[in-house]
């Protein structure tokens, strides 16, 4: 029965704002648009060509660093709510998340 009360405090929290996993995936969400219009201008501005491609190297390591903050939110919860369940939510679970991760450079 606790297992049912948590659950429910978490979801009482959900809607009282993100979680803090997601406020710092948003934050850091922030920074990297304020990169890309950065980028934007660049171009509008006809920089040196290797200083855009720069900038635009660390916009991808910036979101590659936010998936990884919000997959292990996923696995953390989501993933190991349902191995604990067992049966078809957890192959389901697995398979979507293998999906996942077969269109990521590993």
């Amino acid at each position: 029965m606790l297992k049912l009360e948590e659950k429910k405090d978490a979801v009482a929290h959900e809607k009282h704002g993100p979680h803090g996993v997601n406020q710092k995936a948003l934050r850091r969400l922030k920074n990297i648009e304020g990169q890309v219009k950065g980028i934007h201008r660049m171009v509008e501005q006809e920089k040196y060509c290797v200083d855009i491609l720069t900038q635009i190297s660390a916009v991808r390591a910036a979101l590659k660093s936010v998936g990884i903050v919000i997959l292990r939110r996923h696995i953390e919860s989501c993933v190991s709510d349902a191995m604990q369940s067992g049966g078809a939510e957890r192959v389901q679970i697995i398979d979507e998340l293998m999906s996942i991760l077969a269109k990521e450079e590993i």
